[in-house]
């Protein structure tokens, strides 16, 4: 993992321009604008408290204790993916900057997106992803031998957007484990278009015993459509 350091910390630096504005049907008179550079690894609840103390002044007091939530080009973000598979799904490489995100705080689209009222709620999405990551790859020993100052540096790291405090960790959970040569499966999620997902026990060798590629993952995940095309 030292080797990768650079690597990790260019991707950790990965950040996105976003401009938010407040929905037309949630005021009267025309908010100034607010714009943002967000980190792509870190999830909306934890970048946004000053988009809604922003827009909170602009709305009315029927208003004021409505959840917050957001839409892109018309579609609802589900605030429990990272920022940057969002912007992938939604906006892709063919997509200007900054990133048009849409505010509101009435009407919230309950068929579609979860509540999310506090960032306990999101501590307690990204902590249960990481231990359904360590069972796959160690069995879930990793993540069980750790205290809780470790879980509460690992949750810091990310909420404040330290590379340095989040890694300390993490790294234990990117390490092979004593008594096994490698991973034992690598969690992967491969996300549709239309932002559902799906996952895969994914070996990181082949039966032959060369290391899986990503084209290996990308065959594994493909429809039988999509591959005929290829």
């Amino acid at each position: 993992m030292a080797n990768d350091r650079e690597i990790l910390r260019e991707i950790w630096e990965g950040k996105i321009p976003v401009h938010f504005k407040l929905s037309p049907d949630e005021t009267d008179v025309e908010p100034e604008e607010y714009f943002l550079l967000i980190p792509r690894l870190s999830y909306f609840p934890l970048v946004t408290d000053k988009v809604r103390k922003h827009f909170l002044r602009f709305v009315s007091n029927e208003l004021q204790d409505g959840e917050m939530w957001m839409d892109s080009n018309g579609t609802p973000l589900k605030w429990h993916f990272p920022i940057g598979v969002l912007y992938d799904l939604l906006v892709g490489t063919d997509g200007t900057l900054p990133w048009h995100v849409t505010v509101h705080f009435s009407k919230f689209p309950d068929d579609i997106l979860i509540r999310c009222p506090n960032k306990e709620i999101v501590e307690a999405h990204f902590m249960s992803s990481l231990k359904e990551a360590d069972v796959l790859k160690h069995r879930g020993q990793v993540v069980s031998a750790m205290q809780k100052k470790d879980h509460n540096q690992l949750w810091l790291g990310l909420v404040n957007d330290k590379f340095d405090q989040f890694w300390a960790v993490n790294r234990r959970l990117m390490e092979p484990i004593p008594d096994q040569d490698g991973f034992k499966h690598i969690p992967v999620r491969c996300y549709a278009e239309d932002g559902t997902y799906q996952q895969k026990l994914v070996a990181p060798s082949t039966a032959s015993g060369q290391k899986r590629l990503l084209q290996d993952l990308l065959d594994d995940f493909s429809t039988p459509v999509r591959k005929a095309g290829k």
